[in-house]
């Protein structure tokens, strides 16, 4: 019988009772009246919003409205931009093809970035390869925690290896995402979890190098962190149904 090498997660202090909390949070806010009709303009939002968010915890801070309007040429602002539409065409193969889906998220986060011969190139060290492999195993059905413990541990995880070179924090925010998308927690992406990384940038900054210790504590200092993230993200989703209702 093969031990779920995450379930020791859901056994720290507070996790357990703490997504939870998220997932209601989450249900509550997908059911926002405005999905019925606005569904569409919902997502559009919530989606630039995690891209300026993305592109800010990068170094590349811009004003939302500047972006919206296309005055922003800013390279790392226009991958996180690609990164956040492409999320609904990889959903399928990201549980199939993990390291596959990784490589294309670099491509498009970090084209003007770095050279061409390094996009959707993980960096030449064998540690890092085999704990990317480690990790699309456990994308690809390797644990069954839930898909928010799954999803801090696959971010948590590529902020710490950095696997590729540029903007790799996109490629780990967007990878993130995925994993609620594709466990059907959040199908349509409308969680603006990295609304609350921004939000909460010194936290989420100290608890990815918590992470990186692999300590129990360090470990629930991320887990912590990125499911109060998932919070500010589902209010983000009612915020912005809200708006969009009172603007119909």
């Amino acid at each position: 019988m093969t031990t779920d090498p995450l379930a020791p997660l859901l056994a720290l202090a507070d996790i357990a009772p703490a997504v939870e909390r998220a997932r209601d949070r989450v249900d509550q806010a997908l059911r926002h009246r405005a999905l019925r009709r606005h569904g569409g303009q919902v997502a559009a939002e919530v989606s630039l919003r995690c891209a300026v968010a993305s592109a800010a915890l990068e170094g590349a801070a811009h004003d939302r409205e500047e972006v919206r309007v296309g005055t922003v040429t800013d390279p790392v602002l226009q991958g996180a931009l690609r990164v956040a539409g492409a999320l609904p065409g990889l959903t399928e193969n990201w549980p199939r093809a993990p390291r596959q889906v990784l490589a294309r998220l670099h491509v498009l986060a970090a084209r003007e970035v770095v050279p061409v011969d390094e996009l959707g190139r993980p960096v030449a060290d064998p540690v890092v390869g085999a704990r990317l492999d480690a990790l699309a195993g456990l994308v690809a059905g390797g644990t069954a925690v839930p898909p928010l413990v799954l999803a801090a541990v696959v971010h948590g995880e590529l902020l710490n290896l950095r696997p590729f070179a540029g903007p790799s924090g996109v490629v780990a925010r967007g990878a993130a995402r995925l994993v609620l998308m594709s466990t059907g927690l959040d199908p349509r992406g409308l969680v603006g979890t990295d609304v609350g990384h921004r939000e909460r940038e010194p936290e989420y900054v100290g608890a990815a190098g918590a992470f990186a210790t692999g300590t129990p504590d360090g470990l629930r200092s991320w887990l912590r962190h990125y499911l109060t993230a998932v919070e500010v993200g589902a209010d983000q989703l009612t915020a912005v149904g809200d708006e969009i209702l009172a603007a119909a």
